[in-house]
């Protein structure tokens, strides 16, 4: 047996036993998977946060230098989900996302007996890795594996285990850094990685068989026969069919490059500023390097055939805004998350307890982006959801900076965090709505990396903050911003429009694959 013939018999996806495949409920066993994988990424985002005063006295390192055990993570996260998105399209989903398990689970375990801070940041790195295998499959395969009907609230339920993992991911670092060690932030993981490796393996339906994309019954037939053998509902999508790349599906390497490049020089940049042991030209140097990089990754997007990101699509009316405010939104929740512990717990706060306080933020946040809306009128528009919840968050953010250091920044915390929950569901809802169908997945992935690039400059600007001002003012200040930025959010939102006949092939032709 030859090299290819070996690799192409170990990337073809094994099928679920016949007794599941045969189940009519097996598609919510296949939901439930790829819940594993959600909760896992939004728990390891939020848990972080509280490790970084015990990394700084662990490794005797300073905070702007601790916080790249976050940004590395989230840069390579932001890198690498397009191309592994285009990837899984050549090699199965089922096969990308057990392998984003294995891969997220050995990087934890080695993250967790890291013996030197940059060696831990490696670590990390990898473990983004994983996580962009699982992060750019997951709803494709919800998408793949549950009929139509059943298709909102599956996704609601994807949703509920991202809110899940981000709410308890403060309280649970709290506690086993006060209990336990730091590195069981960390090797908490493994045990889930493992069981999610299971659970794929067994439960998630074949995408791909050896050689050939598996097939996605057309809206004419009634049952389709699963690829795992038994019948199921036919869903009412396209026949596609893909056996091997088009030429003109080539993946844009080059302006993954350019947008890696530019973004890791500004966060080095403002890394510096805040007292990472640099030159002090490099500040500079970094802002400039990313400026022009800025400039080369809009030349390149403009003539590449297969853009990362779609300049007709981010001159939609509605689109670049929407972008914006994505962004700013995930910088007003990630912020808190590293200012609320440094606060509470420089005010003589348990970091446990801290852990407990801040945990309020995610958890509001997590009940307004799923049931919370319903208690608002029944009549209001998205771009009405969309400013109140931003002057909510303003709101509450600027309580947060005025209150005393305690347990009373509970309140301020869950109003920010309601007004947080109400506002990006209903932006994404308008950014998507502005697109049309043929490109809602460069859509959807512009949408993402604003998501990670917000939480990486939140992350940076509050670690900037304190460096500057000292832990208390400048944790303070940085939450006066925030408050300010959240208002303009709510002014930023604008109505979706509809793509006209005329501009959608301009659209369509920037952005198709």
């Amino acid at each position: 047996m030859n090299a290819t013939a070996l690799a192409s018999r170990l990337l073809a996806e094994r099928p679920r036993p016949r007794g599941i495949a045969g189940w009519r409920h097996a598609h919510w066993l296949a939901v439930g998977t790829v819940c594993l994988g959600a909760f896992l990424g939004q728990l390891d985002a939020s848990v972080i946060a509280l490790v970084f005063p015990a990394l700084g006295r662990h490794f005797d390192a300073s905070f702007a230098a601790v916080e790249w055990v976050a940004l590395a993570y989230l840069l390579v996260l932001v890198a690498l989900l397009a191309p592994i998105g285009w990837l899984s399209d050549l090699l199965g989903r089922k096969t990308m996302y057990i392998g984003g398990f294995a891969v997220f689970g050995l990087s934890s375990l080695g993250a967790g007996f890291a013996g030197s801070l940059w060696v831990l940041v490696g670590c990390r790195a990898v473990q983004a890795v994983g996580a962009a295998m699982m992060q750019a499959n997951s709803v494709a395969l919800v998408a793949r594996g549950v009929p139509e009907h059943a298709m909102r609230r599956a996704l609601g339920i994807q949703a509920s285990a991202q809110g899940l993992g981000l709410a308890l991911g403060p309280s649970l670092g709290g506690l086993l850094v006060e209990h336990a060690s730091w590195r069981w932030v960390f090797w908490v993981n493994v045990p889930i990685a493992v069981f999610g490796i299971l659970a794929g393996w067994y439960l998630l339906p074949r995408t791909r068989t050896a050689g050939v994309a598996a097939v996605v019954p057309g809206p004419r037939r009634r049952a389709a026969a699963d690829r795992d053998g038994a019948r199921r509902p036919a869903v009412r999508r396209p026949a596609v069919q893909r056996t091997a790349p088009r030429e003109d599906a080539r993946f844009d390497l080059p302006g993954m490059l350019l947008l890696t490049g530019a973004t890791t020089a500004l966060l080095l940049a403002l890394s510096t500023a805040s007292g990472l042991p640099l030159p002090g030209w490099a500040t500079a140097a970094l802002l400039l390097a990313s400026a022009v990089l800025a400039v080369a990754l809009v030349r390149q997007e403009r003539r590449a055939a297969r853009p990362i990101l779609a300049p007709g699509l981010v001159n939609t009316p509605g689109v670049r805004s929407g972008l914006l405010v994505a962004l700013i939104g995930y910088l007003l929740l990630f912020c808190p998350l590293v200012l609320g512990p440094v606060l509470l717990t420089g005010a003589g706060m348990s970091t446990a307890l801290a852990g407990l306080v801040v945990t309020l933020l995610p958890a509001a946040f997590a009940f307004a982006a799923t049931v919370g809306g319903g208690l608002l009128p029944r009549g209001w528009s998205d771009v009405a959801r969309c400013r109140f919840g931003a002057l909510l968050a303003a709101a509450g953010l600027l309580l947060f900076a005025l209150l005393p250091a305690s347990g009373a920044a509970a309140a301020p915390l869950l109003v920010a965090g309601y007004g947080l929950g109400l506002l990006l569901p209903a932006n994404n809802a308008l950014v998507m709505r502005a697109i049309p169908a043929e490109c809602s997945a460069v859509g959807g992935g512009m949408v993402n990396m604003a998501r990670s690039l917000g939480t990486a400059l939140g992350m940076a600007l509050s670690v900037l903050g304190v460096h500057l001002a000292g832990a208390e003012s400048g944790g303070r200040t940085v939450l006066f911003v925030l408050s300010a930025v959240a208002a303009a959010a709510a002014l930023l939102t604008r109505p979706a429009r509809s793509a006209r006949a005329a501009g959608r092939t301009r659209l369509v032709r920037s952005a198709r694959p």
